[in-house]
């Protein structure tokens, strides 16, 4: 009697500590994405002054701006992981437009405002790079946590379910943009 009543209080201290190590867990992939959505917003809060910028120099590109635009307001309605993943894919290919557009306009790539435009658009971009990063070893951690025995029956229990990375998924964003004139 005493075993048993051993073995249900270890079982419960576990289960306890597992659910625990995953609220935790999930707390911080909830974090990382919202630290990630921070620097999207500040990319997309700056885009529309690097676009103003460029219109001046370069007004006969108005298709390239305006699908610069386009991508931006799409990238931030995006509304389920996968839409969003996408979005930023082609809102990153599209920025690479305009850094392309620059090489063909030296007035433009000489202008102090556009190059100080680009320089904060280039830093945010680190920022976005390093906290995806982080959120997709956040989600490992928990995806782990989630497919390994025993605390896999605790996830099932609670419901606990694998998170999604934030990653390229289609070939043609992982390609260098082409500019041709």
């Amino acid at each position: 009697m005493i075993f048993v009543a051993a073995i249900i209080i270890i079982a419960g201290i576990y289960i306890t500590m597992s659910y625990n190590g995953f609220v935790q867990l999930q707390n911080i992939v909830e974090e990382a994405f919202s630290t990630m959505d921070v620097y999207l917003k500040k990319r997309y809060d700056l885009i529309p002054n690097l676009v103003e910028t460029v219109k001046g120099y370069a007004t006969h590109e108005s298709k390239t701006l305006e699908n610069v635009i386009e991508k931006r307001n799409m990238a931030m309605g995006a509304g389920n992981m996968k839409e969003r993943q996408k979005m930023e894919g082609e809102l990153t290919g599209a920025l690479k437009t305009i850094f392309a557009l620059s090489e063909s306009y030296p007035d433009l790539k000489a202008n102090g405002n556009f190059m100080k435009l680009q320089g904060q658009l280039e830093t945010i971009e680190g920022d976005i790079l390093q906290s995806r990063k982080y959120y997709n070893g956040v989600v490992r951690s928990f995806n782990t946590k989630c497919e390994t025995f025993p605390s896999l029956i605790v996830a099932k229990i609670f419901s606990f379910t694998q998170k999604e990375y934030f990653e390229i998924t289609e070939e043609k964003e992982r390609s260098n943009v082409q500019v041709k004139f």
